[in-house]
């Protein structure tokens, strides 16, 4: 990791409601869908339907029937663990490189914890019984998702490991990485709020963090969004698990491996 200078806490202003204007969808952006053969995407497209992903949407609740599965094509779901004092914490995030709906695939119907947008964007949508039905043994996707699987949970553990170990500098640049990866340019929102989440912290040490990394240089972080300014500073200011659990992805999504 590459140090970073001290920085004093700074107050951020209250971001502003935007709007987004995002491209015709392409469902095919999402990784897992294009991959598939153009005839089975064929067979699966008149289950799919194009949402838009607005910040804070819920995409399903804490112990809920999960209506729709999700494919991004753009933006960023959290998946969250709920405690008994309400506080959420973040488990992991998932962009174009995967699916909201886990539980669904393995053949649950819900699941104590949440699932939120986290950054806008937009999905292939597709009810859970649509979903049930055309992902099965022997289909392309089914194995896809299979492979995703294992990566989601390799997310999980490695960020297990890295919030007992890494620091909170290490973590944020992180996690700036991976949701870099998963949008359509250098800019981004991102809350307090979801910042707090993301690293199990109190929002007035996501305010020190934050400035510390500004003042390095590696990002600007004005009114609740996020501009990435040095790219392979924030590479380097990261601990090694964000090559890990890109890897991973990679190795298992995009590569034939069975």
């Amino acid at each position: 990791m590459r140090p970073l200078p001290f920085a004093i806490q700074e107050e951020h202003q209250i971001p502003k409601p935007q709007i987004t204007v995002f491209p015709p969808a392409d469902f095919r952006q999402n990784r897992l869908l294009g991959a598939l053969s153009q005839t089975e995407y064929e067979q699966l497209l008149p289950h799919l339907e194009s949402v838009t992903l607005n910040l804070k949407k819920k995409l399903y609740e804490y112990n809920q029937p999960i209506e729709f599965v999700y494919f991004p094509t753009y933006g960023v779901a959290s998946l969250l663990n709920l405690l008994e004092d309400g506080s959420l914490i973040e488990v992991a995030t998932v962009g174009n490189e995967g699916f909201v709906g886990l539980p669904v695939f393995l053949g649950a119907n819900q699941i104590p914890g949440e699932a939120f947008v986290q950054v806008p964007g937009q999905a292939a949508q597709i009810s859970a019984a649509a979903f049930r039905r055309e992902v099965t043994q022997g289909t392309m996707l089914f194995a896809l998702l299979q492979r995703y699987t294992q990566a989601l949970f390799n997310q999980i553990a490695q960020s297990a490991a890295c919030n007992r170990m890494h620091s909170i500098e290490e973590r944020f640049c992180r996690w700036i990485l991976m949701t870099h990866d998963r949008v359509n340019g250098d800019e981004f929102p991102l809350t307090h709020e979801f910042l707090s989440q993301m690293l199990g912290v109190r929002r007035a040490s996501v305010s020190v963090v934050a400035a510390i990394i500004q003042k390095a240089g590696l990002i600007q972080y004005k009114r609740g969004r996020i501009t990435i300014l040095d790219r392979e500073g924030l590479e380097a200011a990261s601990c090694e698990c964000y090559q890990v659990i890109t890897a991973e992805f990679k190795r298992l999504i995009n590569n034939n491996v069975t």
